[in-house]
């Protein structure tokens, strides 16, 4: 059995390109970044931002291309595809590996990653936070021999 999935969350690093092909189905193109940290072999805490290509088709495409531009948050879903061409120019062959959508999600609007943020329209004395619920954990260490299972 064979798989080719990706998951991916980011945000968008331009504004997405919308075209049309000759046929008529639109495509739109961007591209996403991702982070990760980690420590490296010294303790040293590490980030590192990579950067992925992505096209939508179809109806997917003009929704990403009206709702979504540069900073925005989104989720895609796809499987990756490697393609290549003969650039002409350096006489060499290029490659270019992508994520083809077969769903997006939107993320928030705020795209500081910060929970709810009110609407512009509303005044400060009316606005209202949006509570998360969290889990509190408890402050002392927890021995396994407690654990009834």
């Amino acid at each position: 059995m064979y798989l080719n999935k990706a998951i991916l969350i980011g945000n968008l690093t331009r504004d997405p390109e919308l075209k049309a092909i000759a046929s008529g189905n639109k495509v739109c193109t961007f591209s996403i970044a991702t982070n990760r940290t980690y420590k490296d072999s010294n303790g040293v805490k590490q980030e590192k931002t990579d950067y992925h290509n992505i096209v939508v088709w179809g109806k997917t495409a003009e929704n990403v291309a009206t709702y979504m531009k540069k900073g925005s948050q989104i989720l895609v879903e796809g499987r990756m595809e490697t393609r290549s061409w003969d650039d002409a120019a350096t006489n060499t062959k290029k490659y270019r590996t992508e994520i083809i959508a077969d769903t997006v999600q939107f993320g928030s609007k705020n795209t500081t990653g910060q929970g709810y943020q009110a609407p512009a329209n509303q005044s400060s004395s009316s606005k209202k936070e949006e509570e998360i619920d969290t889990i509190e954990y408890p402050e002392e260490q927890i021995n396994a021999e407690d654990i009834p299972f």
